[in-house]
């Protein structure tokens, strides 16, 4: 799709010189650019969910699960040293 964007002549011309350097298209290198920055505003939303999530620590049912596997890690441990 076509679209028309305004930058600052600076910018366009190092995202022109870019470009060919990396012999792309100046829409090519646009494209990758929106792409990259989308896809690092998704990852940084997910780690903002997760964090919000894992704020309040593990729930007691959880802290049950994970007393019971250190204690079977710490047993085979011992067993093969």
């Amino acid at each position: 799709m076509k679209t028309a964007i305004s930058i600052d002549d600076g910018l366009l011309q190092e995202a022109d010189e870019t470009a060919q350097q990396m012999g792309l298209s100046r829409s090519r290198l646009f494209a990758l650019a929106v792409a990259e920055f989308m896809q690092r505003q998704r990852r940084e939303q997910m780690l903002l969910r997760l964090n919000e999530v894992y704020a309040e620590g593990p729930e007691e049912a959880e802290t049950c699960l994970l007393k019971g596997i250190r204690s079977k890690v710490r047993g085979a441990a011992k067993d093969r040293w």
